[in-house]
């Protein structure tokens, strides 16, 4: 009886033992893992420049999501291992587990937030005018815009954002180096699109053309990962920190869009 009885409790003992060994893999806070794996596994999509792609020379990933997330990477003390993924699925991808986070300009939003945690944004962003450097006209929203041109990247948001103000002579160009040419040669009276494209456009173009007003509401982007890891968002948040105080942020930033892109957009 007694070699029964303890043939049951040491049965017990060891299945409860299994039981929380069970219960602490699977609250293992993401840090740990990523801590013991040594890498940190990265999604973005790998073909949208400036902010991530694939250079046509070396085949190797660039761009600006690359460099902040090699950053964030060594802060944290570990190698990045980056995987490519098509928009539509890389949240999917990342409920699945599939990676750890996704660094390719995922806009903070409260219907995403309901399933992932996001890092502080890293990024921040708005509709933004492209006018002639000599203009001396004020344009400080769509509305002033009515009764002028305005040129906008066909099937993009923007034109459909322009197309909603009555009045606005629309535009609508294949892509950004048509409607900036026409901007600079005075066919159009105004361009429109994201502030960070923007930046990037003026700092490789050698048009006449700068910043204007951005419009609209502010968005801001930030790193999102599967919720329930606290020590994780506090480490990604504590490595943000370091590299913008650091300055190697705002260097990369610059490399890429000749501005700091944490900070909110302005006019030049």
């Amino acid at each position: 009886m007694r070699n029964t009885r303890n043939s049951i409790t040491s049965k017990l003992f060891v299945s409860l033992l299994l039981a929380s060994l069970s219960l602490g893999a699977v609250a293992a806070d993401l840090l740990d893992t990523v801590k013991a794996r040594g890498t940190l596994k990265i999604a973005l999509e790998g073909t949208y420049p400036p902010f991530n792609f694939k250079d046509q020379k070396t085949n190797q990933l660039e761009g600006f999501d690359v460099d902040v997330a090699k950053l964030l990477a060594a802060k944290l003390g570990v190698k990045p291992e980056f995987v490519t993924s098509e928009w539509s699925g890389i949240l999917a991808g990342l409920s699945a587990g599939k990676y750890d986070v996704i660094v390719n300009q995922v806009g903070v939003t409260a219907k995403r937030q309901e399933t992932f945690d996001f890092s502080d944004p890293y990024t921040i962003s708005a509709a933004q005018l492209i006018v002639r450097k000599n203009e001396s006209r004020t344009f400080n929203s769509l509305e002033d815009l009515k009764g002028k041109k305005l040129g906008v990247g066909q099937g993009s948001n923007y034109e459909e954002k322009a197309k909603s103000v009555a009045g606005v002579d629309v535009k609508s160009y294949p892509g950004a180096p048509e409607y900036l040419q026409d901007l600079a040669s005075g066919r159009v009276d105004a361009a429109l699109n994201d502030s960070l494209m923007v930046a990037y456009l003026l700092k490789n173009s050698a048009l006449p053309i700068k910043a204007g007003a951005p419009i609209g509401e502010l968005a801001k982007n930030g790193i999102p990962f599967q919720k329930g890891n606290p020590k994780f968002q506090a480490a990604l948040n504590d490595a943000l920190a370091a590299i913008i105080k650091d300055g190697s942020f705002a260097k990369v930033s610059v490399k890429w869009f000749g501005r700091d892109v944490s900070k909110p957009p302005v006019a030049q």
